[in-house]
């Protein structure tokens, strides 16, 4: 296969790229050339790029998204040089009962996960928006659409399972998917290159962002996680509540009188670590206010307690569901590089004979466990993008 491979994450607010040679084999890890555009549809969005610090750009108000991806397929052809994209690998949250291997992208795909929308309304209008428009612009190269269920496709069909009745749950789709996918995938190849035969045990792998959840693996496969039919289940994040009593929204709906839209705007956007803290939906942010005085620094530290508790209670669940634990693993944003947070964790899982080497972990280092911990803990950056090429790679060399 000659020339590149483009990958784009498109969400609400941002697009991340990756830019990786199609005909290298295996697929080298680091892409060629990255970067991204943030604060799409904002008042100062800025790019940036491989070696070029973020500079603020002017998109068209009427059309952002549509103007960010124009200005990365501008950058795009300048760095191919001559050589051919080879094709354009998309990061796609949810694929639903239909998708889950890595699939061509065609008219079809994108009206069937479009009715998709309504499962992962912060993600899955992006991409489509974004194969759409590479389709209009040049019908001749293909596109691949990688979903971040798939890589829980294989699930325990009791972890699939909701407790509704049999005709209004599994039969019309209702079941648990899992998400961050992508995410888990690279765990797979990256953990056994790290940590050998341990990483085929009881391993739990904690992706924490703005976004978060928890998968517990055996023999690299999922078996369990704690997102389910949507991104809004399982942990507590930075906009969103993870999981929370269904009563809860019926009483928002019939005695607050909030609407379905109200509901879903408090749900997605309003809630988590930014509306416990009333400050913030990064924790990094939220640490500095905890000496606060007054509600201010009250709002702090409960929404940060909050946010670990969850945490601790999930991988409690989750160990349970392994029978023991072998290997803990923090990944992105938020667990590869917030120290205070691991510590915390790791601090309320004592129980399970887990402990931190301080150093280790305030370096952001592979293994921040102690010698003498029982379980091993680590830190391992993802890498979507890479997971995403090599995908499309496959698919496009076999097709």
């Amino acid at each position: 296969m000659e020339g590149l491979i483009l990958v784009l994450n498109c969400g609400s607010s941002s697009i991340k790229f990756a830019l990786f040679d199609a005909a290298a084999e295996p697929l080298p890890r680091a892409p060629l050339w990255n970067g991204k555009v943030q604060g799409i549809g904002g008042p100062s969005p800025d790019f940036g790029e491989t070696g070029v610090a973020p500079h603020a750009v002017a998109l068209d108000a009427g059309h952002p998204h549509a103007a960010a991806l124009a200005l990365i397929l501008a950058r795009v052809e300048a760095r191919l040089a001559g050589r051919p994209l080879a094709g354009v690998a998309h990061r796609v949250v949810h694929g639903g009962g239909r998708y889950h291997a890595p699939t061509r992208v065609d008219a079809a795909l994108i009206a069937d996960l479009r009715a998709l929308i309504p499962l992962a309304p912060l993600h899955q209008p992006f991409p489509l928006k974004a194969m759409s428009l590479l389709i209009e612009r040049d019908p001749q190269v293909p596109q691949v659409a990688c979903f971040d269920t798939g890589f829980h496709h294989d699930l325990p069909e009791v972890e699939k399972m909701l407790p509704l009745p049999r005709e209004l749950g599994r039969d019309r789709g209702l079941r648990r998917y899992g998400f961050h996918g992508l995410s888990y995938d690279y765990m797979s190849h990256a953990l056994p290159e790290r940590h050998g035969a341990l990483a085929r045990g009881r391993t739990i792998v904690a992706h924490l962002g703005s976004g978060a959840s928890l998968c517990a693996m055996r023999e690299l496969k999922s078996v369990a996680t704690t997102m389910g039919f949507s991104a809004l289940d399982g942990l507590m994040m930075g906009t969103r509540t993870g999981s929370i009593d269904p009563g809860a929204i019926l009483y928002l709906m019939e005695i607050e009188r909030l609407s379905l839209e109200e509901v879903g705007r408090l749900l997605y956007h309003r809630s988590g670590l930014l509306g416990v803290s009333g400050i913030s939906a990064e924790p990094r942010v939220v640490v500095r206010h905890e000496d606060d005085p007054g509600e201010r620094g009250e709002r702090a530290r409960q929404a940060l307690a909050l946010y670990v508790r969850r945490i601790v209670r999930e991988i409690g669940a989750l160990v349970a569901v392994l029978g023991g634990l072998d290997l803990l693993v923090f990944t992105a944003g938020v667990g590869e590089h917030n120290a205070f947070i691991r510590e915390r964790v790791c601090r309320d899982l004592a129980f399970l004979g887990i402990t931190l080497d301080d150093d280790a972990n305030a370096a952001n280092a592979a293994v921040i466990s102690s010698r003498d911990s029982r379980v091993i803990v680590g830190v391992e950056p993802t890498n979507e993008e890479w997971i995403a090429a090599s995908h499309a790679q496959r698919l496009l060399r076999n097709a």
